[in-house]
């Protein structure tokens, strides 16, 4: 790509649909160029030994050169032998703190004399941009709309940050262990969600990215960069290596009539059989990018003159979490998991006409004892001749 033809270009307007060639070089432009805007760019950065999302200032704050192994239960980074800026699957982090932040304040109340006041919490979010979106956590993303966005009634909060948010997506050019994104049609390719939509050419040189435009505001940030139209070799090239990462997948899973087969097994021997080996900590639900459970908690000062109600994240895990009434109703490992996993894959689908879950991995990942719900399913799905339960009422998974 010569430079001229590059330069010449950039300023020839764009729509949603186009694509072009962006090299790999001017990445730390579109940062810039967003931070110029007001976001707060973030994105992947090694913190800790492991690929999380953070702020970046520049494009060297980014993982160059670095990807992550996974397994059930296992992860580590290691080198790689080219200069990727992408070239990872994804880490213990999922968008949503951002979107939906682990401790968020409700409101306040004061006393004034015999009078009460009332605080509704309102503050001006953060402008974010987030920068390396995989196709998994658009998905995500877009489940979330729905719980917290869908039906009569709107979370404040949530669509005051959300309402200001600005995507690029990246599509996925290789596949993890635990990743089973082609089972749940959520990847690796990117359809819709995104303001940009990069796949990084690597071996191609030179180093490039085809871009796609998803929005008029993805056109109007993308036309201030140096680029080039893509080539019909670029977009083949692009496709194809999607193509190959489609068919790497780590692990699949049949969705085939899911919710039946988890409600006609609510009292399967299975469940015995993970609940021997869940520790109940949570980890799933906390990496998870669609769990969205919380609590809420009151304080107050001792004079009683201040008091506040924060939300804060929670699992279904916790013995706290189904406490009615002076006892848990999931006092066991065996009925917490399965909450978790029929609420997930099943009762989701009656709720927000979805599936929960995004093929991510991220829970096979960090499991400390490697439970996979993949297995789980399948062993359900090879055994589900046991019969002599009668299914349970669909609110008992809720």
């Amino acid at each position: 790509m010569r430079k001229t033809a590059i330069m010449k270009a950039a300023s020839v307007s764009l729509k949603v649909g186009d694509k072009v060639a962006l090299p790999a070089k001017y990445l730390n432009s579109l940062i810039q160029v967003l931070r110029k805007q007001g976001y707060h760019v973030i994105g992947p950065a090694i913190r800790s030994g492991a690929i999380a999302y953070d702020e970046l200032e520049s494009a060297e704050n980014l993982p160059v050169g670095w990807t992550d192994e996974q397994d059930g239960g296992a992860y580590r980074l290691k080198r790689r032998t080219d200069g990727a800026l992408f070239g990872y699957m994804v880490g213990p982090h999922s968008w949503k703190k951002f979107l939906h932040p682990p401790v968020q304040r409700l409101y306040r109340a004061r006393r004034n004399g015999k009078q009460i006041e009332f605080l509704s919490e309102t503050p001006a979010p953060a402008r974010y941009a987030f920068l390396g979106v995989r196709p998994c956590d658009l998905s995500a993303i877009a489940i979330r709309d729905k719980v917290f966005l869908g039906g009569h009634f709107a979370d404040p909060l949530y669509q005051s940050r959300r309402k200001r948010l600005f995507i690029v997506a990246v599509n996925c050019t290789q596949a993890g262990g635990a990743c089973f994104c082609v089972s749940m049609k959520t990847g690796p390719q990117a359809v819709s969600g995104f303001d940009l939509a990069l796949t990084e050419v690597v071996d191609d040189r030179p180093h490039h990215f085809v871009v796609e435009v998803g929005t008029a505001r993805g056109a109007e940030i993308l036309v201030q960069l140096p680029h080039q139209r893509a080539t019909d070799r670029h977009e083949r090239t692009a496709a194809r290596i999607v193509a190959e990462t489609a068919r790497r997948m780590g692990r699949r899973m049949d969705t085939t009539g899911i919710k039946e087969l988890l409600y006609r097994n609510y009292e399967h021997p299975r469940w015995d059989h993970v609940a021997r080996r869940c520790l109940t900590c949570g980890n799933c639900t906390l990496v998870c990018p669609t769990c969205f459970c919380t609590t809420v908690e009151d304080s107050t000062d001792l004079a009683g003159a201040h008091a506040e109600r924060w939300r804060k994240w929670d699992s279904c895990f916790t013995l706290d979490f189904s406490y009615i009434a002076g006892s848990s109703v999931r006092s066991t490992a065996l009925a917490r998991y399965r909450q978790w996993l029929t609420h997930k894959l099943a009762a989701w689908l009656d709720q927000f006409g979805t599936s929960g879950c995004v093929g991510c991995g991220r829970c096979i990942t960090w499991c400390p004892v490697g439970i996979d719900l993949t297995e789980e399913v399948r062993a359900l799905r090879e055994s589900d001749h046991v019969r002599g339960i009668s299914p349970p009422r669909k609110e008992a998974a809720l």
